[in-house]
């Protein structure tokens, strides 16, 4: 079978090398463009306009990236019928297999069924997190009650005083998510184990809680979680290649940044008096106050009559340029020398001004322990949530940062620096 790869009369056969790597970089692009449009976020493909929109987005962009491409290198360049078909039918495609995902996945037949045991507020969370997200693929069918004695209460609803091996088989069930707070003498061990023996999955509540929507839940926090997390970085060997990248990437980072310096330090000068450089009071690692660096986003007196004031939405004080520089994270740049001098890491919690930290921990419990680590220009709850300008802001990305704490590792180190450059692309959380 033979494919035209190429322009004029060059035809070649799919096992040529040359044509596989050209199929690999359309195939690259496309993924790409994919990932940095959301379409590989399962929340996303529930409304079918947008799927629709952003398939044009993706096509569109790719074809504009193949093209630049393609006139740097040449030799890559598909035929232009065959880069037309292939275009057609990637995002024919694409619709039509998450249209058929999202039908699949609303079967209730097909769902997980699931029953919680335990109560508190861990309980409410994760009901309303699992039935407002169809796309997990869960359907909660009972929820048993714990109380003081060995055996559970009732089944909601139902009045009936059974055991659970008895809900295992009249459910149907096919997974058990355990909420149970005090779970001294109260947690029915031998029918959880009669179950799981008979195939029935059996999770806690605070595992799935974290792994459907990345944070912990701090209405059941428990510090012991923290301590014996499954994090990679006990290793000395980790913690030394973590700071040796952090001192390659920021020295890097900032030799790249040089071009750019002169003409961000002349913006901000021709749009306000004062300096370029900000230097604000941070807390760091171990409640320790550090000097952080940026470039001057707003007028140099913006608080002088307010005094520490978090950002607000169109904040007067934030200068055209400012906004700018805030939206492509090029104030952030100066940040990079925190890095090479050890005040943050490039991966961590977002520094905050001690003003705001003594508030917050009056106001937040387990506020501090977020210092346990360094700060980091990005992180975890700067990818995950939108930046924050309140208690309950913070409180939202407190759990975010912990999460992090609890499972951090080279690998979500990774994937935290790779969705940056896409919240950046996208101008997402900026303020």
């Amino acid at each position: 079978m033979f494919a035209r790869l190429g322009t004029g009369d060059a035809a070649i056969m799919l096992s040529d090398e040359l044509g596989f790597l050209k199929i690999l970089v359309v195939s690259a692009a496309f993924v790409i463009c994919m990932y940095y449009f959301d379409l590989y976020d399962s929340s996303i493909l529930a409304n079918r306009r947008e799927v629709v929109t952003r398939l044009f987005q993706v096509v569109g962009t790719a074809c504009i990236v193949l093209a630049l491409l393609y006139y740097v290198f040449p030799p890559l360049e598909l035929g232009r019928g065959i880069f037309l078909i292939g275009a057609l039918s990637v995002a024919t495609l694409l619709f039509l297999w998450r249209k058929l995902f999202t039908l699949i996945n609303n079967v209730p037949l097909l769902a997980a069924r699931v029953l919680i045991f335990g109560e508190g507020p861990l309980v409410a969370l994760l009901s309303r997190e699992i039935g407002s997200r169809p796309e997990l693929g869960m359907r909660i069918v009972g929820h048993v009650s714990q109380r003081s004695g060995n055996e559970p209460s009732t089944l909601d609803g139902s009045g009936e005083s059974e055991c659970l091996t008895h809900y295992a088989e009249s459910l149907r069930l096919s997974q058990v998510i355990v909420a149970a707070g005090d779970r001294r003498g109260t947690l029915p061990v031998r029918q959880l184990l009669w179950m799981k023996s008979r195939g029935v999955l059996i999770q806690d509540a605070i595992e799935v809680y974290e792994a459907i929507t990345g944070k912990v839940p701090l209405e059941s926090l428990r510090l012991s979680w923290l301590l014996f997390s499954p994090t990679e970085r006990h290793s000395r060997l980790i913690l030394i290649y973590e700071r040796a990248a952090a001192l390659f990437a920021s020295i890097l980072g900032l030799l790249l940044s040089l071009p750019l310096i002169p003409f961000i330090a002349l913006a901000i000068k021709a749009s306000s008096p004062g300096s370029i450089l900000y230097r604000q009071k941070r807390v760091g690692r171990g409640g320790v106050i550090f000097d952080c660096y940026k470039f001057r986003t707003m007028r140099a007196d913006a608080e002088a009559d307010t005094g520490p004031t978090w950002a607000a939405d169109d904040d007067p004080r934030i200068r055209g340029v400012g906004r700018f520089l805030r939206t492509a994270r090029l104030d952030e740049i100066p940040q990079l020398w925190n890095v090479l001098r050890g005040d943050m890491n490039l991966v961590g919690p977002r520094p905050e001004r001690p003003e705001f930290v003594d508030s917050l921990n009056r106001e937040i419990p387990n506020y501090e322990f977020r210092h346990v680590i360094r700060p980091g220009i990005t992180g975890w709850a700067q990818i995950r949530y939108k930046y924050g300008n309140s208690i309950a802001d913070a409180k939202e990305k407190l759990q975010y940062d912990l999460f992090y704490i609890k499972n951090m590792s080279l690998g979500l180190d990774c994937l935290i620096l790779f969705e940056t450059i896409k919240t950046v692309l996208l101008g997402r959380g900026s303020k």
